[in-house]
């Protein structure tokens, strides 16, 4: 017999249209997962110790903002819902913070760049938060269906992939493309690179402000607390901190989102500095990517900068590794835009708790796995990467919605729903796993193997670049797995969960004098 549970459908468009503002988030957020620490290095010129403050302290004010952010969007009341208005009225400042953020001032000191720096990742990190955890906190009041629910995250994170793909695979190319414009057939020099990263974000934040926009445009609210009396800040957070799903969680994000900006910084370094520059380029030469030197290109793949132009024998300012890098970056993120969905089903059948171990636990493997590849062997690289995305795709929205079966587990135990404080204080360890994994790899960059971002091909840092992108980040992986296998709320659970507070919202509430 199938199992029966509280059902509350949403229409397709609803679901599309609120996967589009996680889909502008993640043209900021996979920009600074994976370029962020190279571009305040490479682009600001900034030292590495530098870099690693710059990339901390920003991310752990983000992270505090998140609860403060979470505390006020519950306690918002407007015709358009709690969590909605968040997200129409920081649009427009994200669209300009963003530009500012990856704007390199002109003729200034190294303190003074340094201080902009830290100014406009503090602002957008903010802005960052004043407008994603509204918007994370929203899927969970959009239905109550812990079915529609997976459906809801799948959607989102299709949408995510597929802004993932286009940062991941077009941000390096146009960025050169846009650069050597700039340059105006002259040799390439730093200003051309500033150049390059300012216009595409350009071009980044207005696709953000439209995907705003038409979040705020197709989507409601539908689920009301049970309980509608007032409770404070602190009560909240005090019967957070009973709930044991809750504290797994927490504990599993930290980790998971260390991961991800660790991870992002480290390849960034493997396949510009590890991966041998000839056998990328025979690889880029394979896939019909290449023209020799003194030729002219032409197509969408010349205009994308996606043509490494030169020989084999001349490669030292070649395109090559970031042509390559990207293309590895589309296929990962391809592969995990189809394997994702195979995850509403996969959690029906299982459950969500055990596909979320089994990918984690796989993704470690893999990524340990890169370790033991030569600097020759692309297409290991390239199979390395296909296998952790398909291991990792189906955990990504199932995580998500793990967090609001965390929030319905503190309304079925206490009364009263927070979700805004549960997914602000998640956004709290997101946003500090993502602080402590930048800074953390260039820690240990500097710490380890001396890492002078100045000598970037230097044999010690070459072999960090490779320690860090295999054997740290498989051992986080493994952290993670460790985590979700404490995690108590079983697929049993979550049905009995979600059946019970349908039945007692169906029930009639009295006002209370």
């Amino acid at each position: 017999m199938a199992e029966q549970h509280f059902q509350q459908k949403l229409p397709f468009i609803e679901k599309a249209g609120y996967s589009a503002a996680d889909a502008a988030a993640n043209f900021v957020f996979m920009t600074m997962i994976l370029f962020q620490t190279a571009f305040y290095t490479d682009v600001f010129g900034l030292s590495a110790s530098t870099a690693a403050a710059i990339l901390l302290w920003p991310r752990l004010w983000d992270a505090v903002a998140d609860p403060i952010v979470g505390v006020l969007a519950d306690r918002t009341r407007t015709r358009w819902g709690k969590f909605r208005p968040w997200i129409l009225f920081t649009a427009v400042p994200w669209f300009v913070i963003m530009i500012l953020a990856y704007t390199t001032p002109k003729g200034w000191t190294v303190g003074a760049l340094a201080a902009y720096a830290v100014i406009t990742n503090t602002l957008l990190m903010t802005i960052y938060s004043m407008n994603n955890m509204p918007y994370s906190a929203l899927g969970g009041v959009m239905t109550g269906d812990v079915n529609e629910r997976a459906k809801l995250n799948s959607f989102r994170f299709i949408a995510v992939n597929a802004a993932q793909f286009i940062v991941g695979g077009f941000t390096l190319p146009l960025v050169a493309k846009l650069a050597r414009h700039h340059a105006a057939g002259g040799k390439i020099g730093m200003a051309d690179q500033q150049y390059g990263w300012q216009m595409t974000m350009t071009i980044w934040g207005v696709l953000c402000l439209v995907l705003f926009l038409i979040t705020f445009s197709t989507t409601k609210e539908r689920i009301e607390p049970i309980n509608q009396e007032k409770s404070s800040p602190k009560q909240d957070f005090i019967n957070l901190l009973k709930s044991h799903p809750w504290k797994v969680m927490f504990f599993m994000t930290l980790c998971h989102f260390c991961i991800l900006s660790f991870r992002g910084g480290a390849l960034y370094n493997y396949y510009h500095h590890y991966a041998n520059r000839a056998a990328l380029y025979d690889w880029v030469q394979q896939l019909g990517l290449v023209v020799p030197a003194g030729a002219h290109a032409s197509g969408i793949l010349e205009t994308l900068g996606y043509i490494v132009h030169g020989d084999r024998a001349e490669l030292v300012n070649s395109n090559v590794a970031d042509v390559a890098n990207s293309i590895i970056n589309m296929l990962g993120t391809g592969i995990t835009i189809i394997v994702i969905l195979l995850s509403p089903p996969l959690a029906k059948k299982f459950g969500k708790k055990a596909v979320a171990v089994a990918g984690f636990g796989l993704a470690s493997l893999g990524s340990l796995a890169f370790y033991f590849l030569s600097p020759t062997n692309v297409w290991g690289m390239v199979g390395l990467t296909a296998l952790i995305a398909i291991a990792y795709a189906p955990t990504i929205p199932l995580v998500w919605a793990i967090y609001a079966d965390v929030a319905d587990y503190s309304e079925w135990k206490t009364g009263h729903r927070f979700t805004g404080m549960v997914f602000a204080t998640i956004g709290f360890g997101l946003k500090a796993g993502l602080a402590l994994g930048s800074a953390s790899f260039l820690w240990i960059m500097a710490g380890l193997f001396g890492y002078d971002t100045k000598l970037p091909d230097a044999a010690h840092a070459v072999q960090g670049f490779r320690a860090c992108s295999g054997i740290v980040v498989g051992f986080l992986f493994g952290i993670c797995t460790l985590l979700l296998i404490a995690y108590p709320i079983t697929k049993k659970l979550t049905i009995q969960m979600a059946d019970e507070l349908a039945a007692r919202r169906a029930q009639p509430t009295t006002p209370k004098a």
